[in-house]
């Protein structure tokens, strides 16, 4: 016996790297020494022990097994062995998401929505699956890839009767929100607050409404649910789910989605959930409160009553008018309006947040403040600050006299 020799085997076996080495020349003893003279059998035995096992060490490794040859002085591999380390790894990470968000809702017309759970960091492949409300379920797999973007639900979702009223939106009056409630039917005021004597209205006015669709309620809803899994570069892989139905506000809002996962290296499933919400109730501020001509307005909204699951879309508009920068409307959570003119005193700005499970608009007005750095009667005719950031460059001429005395 010479030695015992153990590789790790990577690159589909072309490559072998030694990990460990147990001379057994050197590593005789006194018995072994006995049981050699005694010409009994030896028993040899090399363990390798991986510690902190990591995806990495996943692969085959082989045990060789050499010989001395007194005869011709060399060493000769006598028999080798080999074994497969199946490393298993639990899921690092889990999400729920809303596929093509943010999105507008449709009061008029049903709509399909994907829930996507993400589970990644896993090996093997882990077991995906949905909940509502507690209780699993039951989903028409689909094992065939979308053929496109935007068709994840197939084309005999369940169909839904239009409102009917059967035309598009629209607020009737400008001037009507929610249930026919009717906003300040005042004109705006016009020139500079600081003129109107004092300011009698809160500031900002904000005005909330929100609208349900009134669809037919139907059964329970079809689900369909495919996975999918994708190996990544370090040996684990990374599964999504996906669950898509005909999306119903009236029976959808509020409810608990769950995904769970199941995976032989987890003692329990792990699970990742969210709840479907309409936007309420946005909370907008504006900086600064008081806001004064030629200074920069910033309108934001900040957050809303509940937590809005999925991410809403965000729309402004000028009621009855295009924006300072004359575009008829901005996306984004904030407006910018650069350098108010006084003309814009009093005027209404409308945010509209929506999802695909409801809508709510609110509404804020703007008070400009005379500003006395800015003389009156300097804005062009588009209500704008001449000169450079607003101001008027005034020259002033010193002459000077010098008196030649006789």
């Amino acid at each position: 016996m010479r030695e015992i020799v153990w590789y790790r085997v990577t690159d589909g076996g072309t490559i072998k790297q030694k990990i460990f080495t147990f001379d057994a020349m050197f590593s005789t003893n006194f018995s072994h020494m006995e049981n050699y003279r005694k010409r009994e059998d030896l028993v040899y035995q090399s363990t390798v022990r991986l510690p902190e096992v990591r995806i990495s060490d996943n692969g085959p490794y082989e045990c060789h097994v050499g010989i001395y040859d007194r005869a011709t002085r060399e060493k000769v591999v006598l028999a080798s062995g080999n074994v497969f380390l199946n490393v298993m790894a639990p899921p690092t990470s889990i999400s729920v998401l809303a596929a093509d968000t943010p999105a507008p809702f449709s009061r008029y017309q049903a709509q399909n929505f994907t829930l996507v759970c993400v589970v990644s960091g896993g090996k093997p492949a882990p077991l995906v699956y949905f909940k509502r409300d507690g209780e699993p379920i039951e989903a028409t797999p689909l094992p065939e890839p979308p053929a496109g973007p935007g068709s994840w639900g197939p084309r005999n979702l369940l169909h839904r009767d239009l409102d009917d009223t059967k035309v598009p939106k629209s607020l009737a009056a400008e001037g009507e929100v929610g249930g026919g409630q009717p906003l300040a039917t005042a004109d705006p005021p016009r020139g500079l607050a600081a003129e109107r004597g004092p300011v009698t209205e809160t500031i900002p006015e904000t005005v909330v409404s929100r609208e349900f669709p009134r669809w037919v309620h139907v059964a329970e809803p079809i689900y369909y649910f495919r996975h999918t899994h994708a190996p990544v570069s370090d040996g684990t892989v990374e599964a999504r789910a996906t669950l898509t139905w005909t999306l119903n506000p009236q029976i959808d809002n509020e409810a608990l989605f769950s995904c769970e996962v199941k995976h032989p290296a987890l003692s329990m499933p792990m699970q990742s959930e969210v709840t479907l919400v309409a936007p309420k109730g946005p909370k907008i501020t504006m900086t600064p409160t008081r806001a004064r001509v030629g200074d920069t307005v910033r309108i934001l909204v900040q957050g809303f009553q509940n937590e809005v699951f999925p991410e809403p879309l965000f729309t402004w508009t000028r009621v009855g008018s295009r924006l300072l920068d004359g575009s008829a409307e901005h996306d984004g959570k904030e407006l910018v309006l650069e350098r108010v003119p006084a003309e814009l005193n009093g005027s209404m700005y409308r945010c509209t947040a929506q999802n695909p499970l409801g809508s709510t608009d609110t509404h804020t007005r703007l008070i400009v403040f005379e500003n006395p750095n800015i003389p009156r009667g300097t804005e062009d005719s588009n209500g704008s600050l001449p000169g450079h950031r607003g101001f008027r460059l005034v020259l002033a001429l010193t002459l000077t006299v010098i008196l030649e005395l006789t």
